[in-house]
């Protein structure tokens, strides 16, 4: 391909819409270029890439075992219906009626369609099968940011498997699980395998592979020392015995104190000259068919609403209004306590019930309660790990200390079991010829993160530093004085050269100048530059470089195939 006809259009300054590192090089080098919130077109050079990510994640995926089909983006809201998700998702589900007034969706997911495409699976001799497409999704996300990081259109590789039990899941979720990390190694990322929260997936057990990047969304928990990993909806804290140990201080009587216009944690800790970790924070929230539960979280910790929405088994959680918040515990937003709210569930978490002589609201404005203590002020229904982990918690598994990641989430995998499949009517018989409804994970990677983190992982000052299995080409020819016929023709001959030996090669045959070149082959990062320059002028040499380092070797035109061969090898190894 020659740079003079390839749309390739480069630009020198960041876009003002772009935050994320990824985001700015991406439409930088010429990969993508927006349309509207949360879309974007790509760019022959960014469509190479996502090609090449493709073509990677389809050869592991038949690898594994998998068989590739491609299922209607456009699904009907019945089947959401049918499994509860159309109320969960909300309006981050796209809707709309065809012209006899059905509703459909665009599908930000297939869990529902594959699993009524599969009930035509009637034996568990035809089983285990797991299936697989490569498809546009679409999500109303409410804020889209960070480029193709987090967008309303996406690129995703979904696979699903059907099991006869159990003990079939785990085969092929663990083969999922494998196949994910040959997928994430070969595209060149660093990735750390999860603990996750399934969220409104289902199931009770799955793993996010995230990449470490300055731009991630997500919060990694992780243990240097054991290897212990989770994301931070799913990072467990135990029971804060580590950094809240039983105290020897004895019970004192209960009272309350006037705290005139101090309602928050700092506000009251500051008054009444106590550490955040003594207050007794109440949080009320509305959890579905006019039900509240009121969550009692240590003053210096941070109710995790993932674990809260499993403990109390609704997705449909969400903070109480200030008039619903004073009808349940007659005061004022600030003052709300566990002592005497009445007709509430209390859930406490574990650190909260071993706090001695603690503060709370106590439900009376103005008003706080000094000297509450757990089991004898109140009763909490529920204890459990309720919290986010914070950098005083001490590593679930070795007890260690943990370090806490930014990345982003670039695949997922579920074990669902069989929610899916037993509100769908997917079942088949087993051996002893009983009906039971067949046992489904899924494994989700988006394709387009996969770029971006890579990008987010690789780069420098210049722009990007692609890893070859990724790169939109393999080499990039610099023709440096493209005007003279002498240099044109001594560029072209490499370029076939390269082609003939089945490498992927860009000419840069453009009539600009050699600074700009330079400058624009270090933006796009196309792994190994052949430069032709002062070197073959004075010496007949070609000057070939590695992008991610700068080595720079010269060579004759015989000894450039084997060079670029070994750059390559150098740059898809570090």
């Amino acid at each position: 391909m020659r740079w003079s006809r390839y749309f390739l259009p480069t630009l020198r300054e960041d876009p003002k819409d772009a935050e994320a590192i990824s985001h700015k090089l991406m439409v930088r080098a010429g990969l993508i270029r927006r349309l509207g919130s949360g879309a974007y077109s790509y760019l022959p050079f960014g469509l190479r890439a996502l090609h090449s990510a493709i073509a990677i994640v389809r050869e592991e995926m038949n690898r594994a075992g998998a068989q590739e089909l491609l299922m209607p983006a456009m699904q009907p809201v019945e089947l959401w219906k049918q499994t509860g998700r159309y109320d969960v998702l909300g309006d981050v589900l796209i809707r709309f009626k065809d012209r006899t007034g059905k509703e459909v969706a665009l599908g930000p997911t297939h869990e529902e369609v594959v699993t009524d495409l599969l009930k035509e699976i009637q034996s568990h001799k035809q089983l285990p099968v797991t299936v697989y497409q490569i498809q546009n999704k679409f999500r109303d996300e409410p804020r889209p940011r960070f480029g193709v990081i987090r967008s309303k259109e996406f690129l995703m590789k979904d696979a699903y498997s059907f099991d006869v039990d159990t003990e079939g899941l785990n085969t092929s979720y663990q083969a999922m699980y494998d196949a994910y990390q040959r997928v994430f190694a070969r595209c060149g990322l660093t990735v750390l395998a999860c603990e996750a929260d399934p969220g409104i997936m289902g199931g009770d057990v799955s793993h996010e592979f995230m990449a470490p990047a300055e731009s991630g969304e997500d919060r990694v928990v992780r243990c240097t020392a054991c290897g212990y990993a989770a994301n931070l909806d799913a990072a467990r804290c135990g029971e804060s015995i580590v950094h809240s140990p039983q105290s020897t201080e004895k019970p004192k009587p209960l009272e309350a104190v006037r705290t005139p216009g101090k309602h928050t944690v700092e506000q009251v800790s500051q008054f009444l000259k106590v550490p955040p970790a003594k207050l007794i924070k109440t949080l009320l929230y509305d959890v579905g068919k006019d039900n509240h539960v009121a969550v009692l979280i240590r003053g210096d910790h941070e109710v995790n609403e993932a674990k809260l929405a499993r403990a109390v088994g609704s997705a449909h959680l969400k903070l109480s209004s200030a008039q619903t918040i004073e009808r349940l515990s007659h005061a004022p937003l600030g003052f709300t306590g566990p002592v005497k709210l009445d007709g509430v569930r209390l859930l406490a978490d574990h650190a909260v019930m071993r706090v001695v002589n603690g503060v709370s609201g106590a439900n009376q404005d103005q008003t706080h309660l000094i000297n509450v203590n757990p089991g004898r002020d109140f009763q909490a229904g529920t204890v459990a790990d309720l919290r986010l982990v914070t950098a005083a918690d001490a590593c679930p598994a070795c007890g260690k200390p943990l370090a806490f990641v930014t990345a982003i989430e670039v695949g997922h995998v579920f074990k669902l079991g069989t929610k899916y499949t037993q509100a769908l009517g997917a079942v088949v018989q087993d051996s002893s010829g009983a009906a039971k409804p067949m046992v489904m994970g899924c494994y989700g990677i988006g394709i387009n993160r996969i770029l971006a983190a890579a990008i987010e992982q690789r780069h420098d000052d210049q722009g990007i530093i692609w890893p070859p299995a990724l790169a939109p080409f393999q080499v990039v020819v610099t023709v440096m004085e493209a005007g003279t016929a002498e240099h044109l023709q001594a560029g072209e001959a490499a370029y076939e050269a390269l082609t003939k030996a089945g490498l992927s090669v860009l000419l840069d045959d453009r009539e600009h100048s050699p600074g700009s070149k330079l400058k624009d082959a270090d933006l796009v990062g196309i792994p190994v530059s052949v430069i032709v320059g002062k070197a073959w002028q004075s010496g007949q040499q070609l000057e070939v470089r590695l992008r991610a380092t700068k080595e720079t070797v010269r060579v004759s035109r015989d000894g450039l195939v084997e060079t670029v061969h070994k750059l390559l090898d150098k740059a898809q190894s570090q």
